[in-house]
């Protein structure tokens, strides 16, 4: 059974080279930014961090660290922060 974490089940959905028991142990979260290489989740542990609107173009908001999307003012990319 898999808890609000993402713990309880592994998320790889290609190779890994993870065991079996610690991928049901660590949060999704962390399954997530191990390069693919090592443990493929499908996933680019890129994202945007906005949750309203944003001027800043969707590529770069997912190649640049979160620090730095929370650093513009929110009428320029809204990431909540007040």
């Amino acid at each position: 059974m898999q808890n609000e974490h993402g713990q309880g089940k592994g998320h790889a959905s290609g190779g890994s080279i993870v065991p079996d028991k610690a991928q049901e142990k660590l949060p999704q979260s962390v399954e997530e930014s191990v390069p693919n290489a090592v443990h493929d989740t499908g996933s680019s542990g890129s994202k945007s961090h906005a949750v309203g609107d944003s001027k800043v173009p969707e590529a770069v908001q997912k190649a640049v660290p979160e620090k730095l999307e929370r650093a513009l003012p929110n009428a320029i990319h809204d990431t909540g922060d007040k």
